[in-house]
């Protein structure tokens, strides 16, 4: 678009109609192109939603959670970013009794009831050859050899960004209204050899899902203050 200002002809100028009649250059509001796309903050309920009241659910309602709130949960969870846009995480959502049976071997004591309340239980993996999918998700540069001979690169990534994925798909499922409980007290070898045999992915953590039961909550234990937990530097 070409609008003359006065002082000559503007190529592509962004701006916005601010309600005159076409012409009227009164009327245009102009933006900066930087500022037109920065994000604002969310407002206070959401932020108590994703965090600040969000809680840690042992026990659940009987409220089913519908395939299809998982489906956006993890149309949601996976914009979150990851070294090289790997995306190293799988999720295996437990729904059904028969499913849950198979998980119950695993855990320890402590955590049964809690799967076995919890309408969802996902295990949260890896892809052992996450790196196979790169040259789709990360077509800057062939960047595949680079774990393909440095296991031990292949490793951390696929831990630490797997890990990464977990976190997202936590806060995604509080701003969907859910609640969480994530869960590290199981056997990961047999969680590994019951759900993935053939040695690709391999389970990190559990997190349980559905709409927790106030009444199973401990109160809210406090959480590091600034000056322990942050250096300025």
């Amino acid at each position: 678009m070409r609008i003359d200002g006065g002082g000559g002809l503007v190529d592509h100028a962004p701006f916005c109609q601010a309600g005159a009649g076409e012409g009227n250059l009164a009327a245009l509001v102009w933006l900066d192109p930087k500022e037109s796309h920065m994000n604002k903050a969310l407002d206070a309920h959401a932020l108590d939603q994703a965090f600040r009241t969000a809680r840690t659910f042992p026990h659940y309602s009987a409220r089913p959670v519908a395939d299809e709130t998982l489906r956006e949960l993890y149309e949601l969870a996976k914009w979150g970013p990851t070294a090289l846009n790997s995306q190293p995480a799988r999720f295996v959502f437990l729904r059904t009794p028969e499913a849950k049976v198979r998980l119950v071997p695993s855990l320890m004591e402590g955590n049964v009831a809690k799967v076995q309340s919890a309408p969802v239980t996902v295990i949260v993996a890896t892809d052992t050859r996450f790196f196979d999918r790169l040259p789709t998700l990360f077509p800057a540069y062939d960047a595949r050899p680079e774990f393909l001979a440095d296991q031990a690169l292949a490793d951390g990534t696929r831990f630490r960004n797997g890990c990464l994925q977990g976190g997202y798909l936590i806060v995604a499922a509080r701003m969907l209204g859910l609640d969480c409980g994530p869960m590290s007290g199981f056997d990961p070898a047999k969680v590994d050899a019951e759900f993935f045999p053939d040695g690709a992915w391999k389970s990190n953590f559990l997190v349980n899902l559905g709409y927790g039961d106030p009444a199973s909550t401990f109160p809210r234990g406090p959480r590091l203050e600034l000056e322990v937990a942050t250096q300025f530097l």
